[in-house]
């Protein structure tokens, strides 16, 4: 969209010699992940149906990022409907991972992660349901916000179908960018009331609870033998912690929430499933539980149809751990966790999503076991962001998951930009320097 990117950046440029400011963002050019709709610009989901489809208004973080100033110029890719954690479509081919072409960058903001490692966009959306921000992060090395569910409009993103009003359970759309400062600016201009609640909702952050490694309260949940983490996640994470160790701050290895887990990838896995399907026309909904028949994934043949009455119970073992978090959080400040149990996983097209096959730690397993770590967050709608925080013996990126309490967003962000001082920035894929 380089003509009207031009346009307004010319008339950020004469406001500007004029003394005023357009917003926080003023001038600031950035690309949108392709699920966004864009006024005026092509957005395809990565479908083919939706391949000439021109929206008429922007969904509402574009338009928020625009009243802030921000210059839209391009789309990022992404999987068919953002349903997948590889990122490829039928309309603009496959996204690769700037550290290693030969693996995906994630998904679905896999572009978006592709297009912030590149140094091709200083900021992006995100959207996450089931660690759509988070895993891109951790894979191409840059930095991802998750936010507290409920407080930042998502409408304008497709799936739904154009014009849905509904938005759909656990997700969530959030920041991207290479620094802690940009999550907190790209998440301060996007949050707040949505189209429901603007008459009398408005949000008043909690500060963050420390601003200094030593400030603040940490625990650390990095494997568990329901997800072992492989050997180079290991030793990253382990350095990480001797590292916030070194700056002052107590690592506590045992405190946990009282969930197990399974039990917390259960009850996601199922939620998850279900609001997936909502979105979907029944003869997806099949696909998808057809694509389960040969694999263990069973729970995702349920949640596929699952009833109501199944769901309000489901809903009900969330409020559960949800309330068990709180309890966990009134002594912890921040909780530590991989993002996958692996750094970024080649590309696979070959099978249907949850009939594919993976190695973690020289092991085979069901494509689904890389999720179980991004799952309490999720659940339980809790803020979390991922920086990057070392490199394994392969070159790639591994990340990690900062978990905090519901709403202290700014707590998450505030440890990441600490220990962004610690570990360092985001890392430059060599691509970047050719």
């Amino acid at each position: 969209d380089l003509e009207r990117a031009r346009a307004a950046a010319h008339l950020a440029d004469e406001a500007h010699a004029g003394g005023r400011s357009l917003g926080p963002l003023h001038g600031v050019p950035m690309t949108i992940k392709d699920s966004f709709q864009t006024e005026g610009c092509v957005t395809t989901s990565g479908a083919p149906d939706f391949a000439d489809f021109v929206p008429t208004e922007d969904a509402a973080p574009v338009a928020a990022l625009r009243r802030a100033g921000a210059v839209p110029f391009a789309k990022t890719n992404l999987p068919i409907f953002a349903d997948d954690i590889q990122s490829f479509n039928e309309i603009h081919g496959t996204t690769n991972n700037p550290h290693d072409v030969t693996r995906t960058p994630g998904g679905s903001s896999g572009g978006s992660a592709a297009a912030l490692a590149m140094g091709f966009t200083p900021l992006e959306i995100g959207s996450d349901i089931g660690g759509s921000i988070r895993v891109p992060a951790h894979y191409s090395g840059v930095a991802g916000h998750k936010p507290s569910f409920g407080i930042v409009p998502a409408h304008g993103q497709i799936p739904g179908a154009p014009g849905t009003l509904s938005q759909s359970d656990l997700a969530v759309t959030g920041p991207m960018a290479r620094t802690a400062d940009d999550l907190a600016l790209g998440l301060d201009v996007r949050s707040g009331p949505d189209r429901w609640s603007t008459p009398a909702w408005s949000l008043d952050w909690p500060e963050p609870r420390a601003e200094a490694l030593a400030g603040f309260r940490v625990a650390a949940w990095l494997d568990d033998d329901f997800s072992p983490v492989d050997a180079d996640t290991s030793r990253v994470l382990d350095t990480m912690c001797a590292g916030i160790e070194a700056a002052g701050a107590r690592v506590d290895r045992v405190a946990r929430p009282d969930v197990t887990l399974e039990k917390a990838f259960t009850v996601f896995g199922r939620l998850l499933f279900a609001a997936l399907s909502g979105g979907q026309p029944p003869a997806k909904i099949e696909h998808m539980a057809a694509d389960t028949a040969d694999t263990s994934l069973g729970f995702v043949k349920r949640s596929t149809a699952m009833r109501h009455r199944a769901w309000l119970s489901d809903n009900e073992r969330r409020q559960q751990i949800r309330e068990r978090c709180a309890r966990f959080f009134g002594d912890v400040d921040v909780l530590l966790m991989p993002v996958h149990p692996r750094a970024a996983i080649p590309h696979d097209h070959s099978r249907p999503q949850w009939a594919r096959r993976v190695e973690i730690g020289g092991v085979e397993h069901d494509y689904l076991d890389l999720w179980p770590w991004i799952a309490l967050a999720g659940l339980a709608y809790l803020p979390a962001t991922v920086i990057p925080v070392g490199v394994g013996g392969d070159g790639l990126p591994i990340g990690v998951q900062i978990v905090g309490p519901f709403l202290h967003d700014r707590t998450t962000i505030a440890f990441a930009r600490a220990l962004a001082e610690v570990v360092g920035g985001c890392p430059r894929p060599s691509l970047a320097s050719d």
